[in-house]
């Protein structure tokens, strides 16, 4: 065991413990796979990251990322917040104005937009989910089929089952049937656009409405989506915000003209959290995932 130094960075919000922490192990050399998981779990986040030199000559680093329960081959708030801790650790990107992380996923390139971080959403398969589990998820969720409005299994590296809900209102009232979710094994993901009636009510009721959904909404903000994550079948009943579902749900959404090629998403109002991600379809149908982070811890840690 060494000292390693160590950050906890909480990402998608700019202010700390509002969106979603990511433990940061800026220096992973000679940690063995068991060392990694083990320390994942003790950290008992969403997902804990591990910074290594590259193996690729384009990728300016390498990162290893894990859930309490396993590894994953990419992850979107981890791809932000290991590449805010690697800048902030003194880290120099070989191209200007790009930053290369390597993991298991491919090569997955960052840029600023402004202050903020922002990743390109790697290539998603899609397909339709079978009838037998859409109706067992449904279930699990309490969900009414009048209230699902699309379904597709999205695959940008985590598999998610992406449900496209009647409204925002639908997604923030769900208890969802933990159990039931992880005996299925299937992650999934849940979104919903403001109503009609919000959209069209006076901006008192607009704002009443607003503020009794999420504590932390600023009267400034244009939500564009609402989006909850459950991930039971990992050891995660709720992710407070979830960027390679954001970025699945993006790549299914906006093409399919559910929504327009620009919006704000936010995610983890049931938890306490206000998460915001920053969504873009650029000119060439590349999807960018944006979002501030914050370092809320600054240390070492002996592995």
């Amino acid at each position: 065991m060494k000292i390693r130094p160590f950050k906890q960075v909480d990402v998608f919000t700019a202010k700390p413990y509002l969106g979603n922490p990511l433990a940061v192990v800026l220096d992973a050399s000679g940690l063995d796979d068991a060392a990694m998981q083990s320390f994942a779990k003790w950290t008992n986040l969403s997902e804990t990251t591990f910074l290594l030199p590259p193996t690729e000559p384009s990728a300016d680093y390498s990162v290893r990322i894990f859930t309490p329960g396993g590894e994953l081959p990419f992850a979107g708030h981890p791809t932000l917040g290991s590449c805010h801790a690697w800048l902030q650790a003194g880290g120099r990107p070989k191209a200007a104005g790009r930053i290369v992380q390597q993991c298991a996923a491919g090569l997955v390139p960052i840029r600023h937009e402004g202050e903020r971080l922002v990743f390109a959403a790697p290539p998603l398969k899609r397909s339709a989910p079978s009838p037998t589990l859409l109706a067992k998820v449904a279930a699990a969720l309490g969900l009414k089929a009048q209230q699902i409005v699309a379904a597709q299994l999205l695959d940008n590296g985590p598999v998610w089952l992406g449900l496209l809900l009647n409204d925002a209102d639908t997604v923030l009232a769900l208890k969802p049937d933990h159990r039931m979710l992880k005996e299925l094994g299937q992650k999934v993901g849940v979104a919903g656009a403001p109503s009609k009636e919000d959209e069209a009510a006076s901006p008192l009721i607009s704002r009443s409405n607003r503020e009794a959904r999420a504590f932390a909404l600023s009267n400034d903000e244009d939500i564009g989506l609402e989006v909850r994550a459950f991930a039971a079948p990992i050891g995660i009943e709720e992710d407070p915000v979830t960027g390679s579902l954001n970025a699945s749900l993006a790549q299914w959404l906006i093409p399919d003209g559910h929504l327009p090629s620009r919006y704000l998403a936010a995610q983890g109002q049931c938890l306490g959290r206000a998460g915001r991600v920053h969504v873009s379809r650029d000119a060439e149908g590349q999807v960018w995932i944006g979002g501030d982070s914050v370092t809320c811890i600054d240390g070492k840690v002996t592995l």
